[in-house]
């Protein structure tokens, strides 16, 4: 099967998945105490009339099977009660996600859930797939070095920080780094993504690197010592293979044998832990953005969840679906293309 055959079948295997996927999350959701009314008005004065009516012009006073309808298909075509005097005097704009409409946030002045998600996304994308390269780059190298040096003194030191980086929570690494960089030595900005500019927004990511780079360390640190002890034993497995063997007594160098013949088919089981990786590093992202104060999809979701803002709560566990679905169909592909064994 061709490569572009396999991923379409795989984008549309995944589509009842996603469904099932917002239909629990919705559920669960809607069965939370308080609801959306309760976040936005804390007022105790607010009469029962009131949040009925804020109630009704949100569009969560339905019961919740027919609020995830509306979700799905829009309510455009329904005519809705947004006075609460009982009669129905307005009629739905929603065109549901079926159809690109994601309606718009409960806390974020009404905005599209759209807009709110692209102005964050690129934020977010940024420091993720940043750390899960600072976690490739140097955690495979790391690897490899530690089982070619088994026993040795880089070995046992690379073992024993991996076990510490595993065990260190972001959060107090992050505090650790500021501390230490932004604090004492003064090198390194405490948070912010960028110094504000005459327009508004943020210069290109390579005058920016200082503000990165904290927030890398401290998300990818965990990737770095996970991937560096996947390859030590992915490699100590193929070094005792046959064919590492046979290079040897071929006369090939150190560098070909290791190199070519070894950390290449070392890499196979990497592979598969690579797409997962970064859905995962998207959600470590949610702590790490908190403390340096990143505006990236993290706080949004938490912000959202905490006030039940349906709308984009469920449009970022679509996200999310999606996202890991994608990271599951590049570590197939990934391993295909290190492995010419394996065919789609």
């Amino acid at each position: 099967m061709g490569m572009g055959r396999y991923i379409i079948r795989r984008l549309i295997q995944a589509v009842p998945t996603i469904f099932g996927i917002t239909l629990l999350s919705y559920m669960l959701m809607t069965a939370a105490p308080g609801g959306p009314v309760a976040a936005l008005s804390f007022d105790p004065s607010v009469s029962p009339e009131q949040r009925q009516r804020l109630e009704a012009q949100l569009g969560v006073n339905d019961p919740w099977p027919v609020q995830y309808l509306h979700w799905l298909i829009g309510d455009d075509w329904r005519m809705r009660d947004t006075d609460g005097d009982g009669e129905a005097d307005f009629r739905g704009t929603r065109q549901g996600i079926l159809r690109g409409d994601f309606g718009d946030s409960f806390t974020r002045s009404r905005q599209p859930v759209t807009r709110v998600i692209g102005e964050l996304i690129v934020p977010t994308l940024e420091l993720t797939i940043s750390a899960l390269v600072f976690g490739l780059v140097l955690g495979i190298p790391i690897g490899i070095l530690a089982a070619v040096t088994r026993g040795g003194i880089f070995d046992n030191v690379t073992r024993v920080l991996a076990v510490i980086f595993n065990a260190v929570p972001n959060f107090w690494l992050g505090l650790l780094l500021i501390l230490a960089f932004s604090v004492f030595l003064d090198w390194l900005p405490i948070s912010k993504r960028c110094e504000s500019t005459l327009t508004g927004g943020c210069p290109p990511f390579w005058f920016r690197l200082e503000y990165l780079l904290l927030p890398v360390i401290t998300l990818g640190t965990g990737a770095l010592a996970g991937y560096s002890r996947y390859m030590r034993t992915s490699m100590l497995d193929v070094i005792s293979q046959d064919y590492m063997r046979t290079a040897r007594a071929k006369g090939l160098s150190s560098r070909e044998i290791w190199i070519r013949h070894g950390a290449r088919n070392a890499l196979i089981p990497i592979a598969t832990f690579i797409g997962p990786a970064l859905t995962g590093l998207i959600g470590g992202s949610v702590v790490v953005e908190r403390v340096f104060s990143w505006p990236g999809l993290g706080g949004l979701t938490v912000t959202a969840a905490l006030a039940q803002d349906y709308p984009l709560v469920m449009a970022t566990v679509i996200l999310a679906s999606f996202a890991t679905i994608i990271g599951f169909i590049l570590s197939d592909i990934l391993y295909a293309l290190i492995d010419p064994r394996i065919r789609f």
